[in-house]
C-alpha cells in the first residue's frame, strides 16, 4: 500500500554549505540537498533538487575560481536552492543561449524548475544562480 509523502512541517528553515573549489562538489553538495529534504520529509523533491543542484555546481566549478556557497531554504511550500560563487559573468536567461552557452545544464534546469534566474552580488565581483521547486 503505497501511502503519500508526509506534509512537512509549515515552518520556514535555511541551510548553507560551502564547498572549496574541487570536482567533487557537485557530488557532496547533491548528496546534503537529497539528506535535507529527506529529513524534512521532502522526499518528492529530492531527485529534481539534487539533479538541478548538480548542474549549478558543477557550472560554478567549470566556470569560476574560489569556494561555492550552497543556500537550500524551505518557505511557503517552495524549495529555494542557490549557489553563490565568485564569477560575476551571469548566463543567459533566454534558452536558445543556454543550449548554445556550451552545454545543456542551464536548459534543463529553466525546464525542471518552476522558477529560476541569477543576479550579481559583492559589487559585482560574484554571483548567485537558483532555482525553485513547488510543492
Amino acid at each position: 500500500m503505497n501511502k503519500p509523502p508526509p506534509e512537512p512541517p509549515d515552518d520556514s528553515w535555511e541551510y548553507r554549505l560551502t564547498l572549496p573549489h574541487h570536482a567533487i562538489g557537485s557530488g557532496v553538495a547533491r548528496n546534503t540537498v537529497r539528506s535535507i529534504l529527506t529529513r524534512h520529509s521532502l522526499s518528492d523533491l529530492a531527485d529534481t533538487a539534487e539533479l538541478l543542484t548538480s548542474e549549478l555546481c558543477g557550472n560554478a566549478y567549470r566556470y569560476a575560481t574560489g569556494s561555492v556557497i550552497v543556500g537550500v531554504r524551505w518557505c511557503d511550500r517552495t524549495l529555494h536552492v542557490g549557489v553563490c560563487d565568485e564569477s560575476g559573468v551571469l548566463p543567459s536567461p533566454t534558452s536558445g543561449d543556454i543550449a548554445l552557452a556550451g552545454g545543456r545544464g542551464l536548459l534543463l534546469v529553466s525546464r525542471c524548475a518552476q522558477a529560476w534566474g541569477s543576479r550579481t552580488v559583492s559589487a559585482g565581483a560574484g554571483k548567485v544562480t537558483w532555482f525553485e521547486l513547488r510543492r
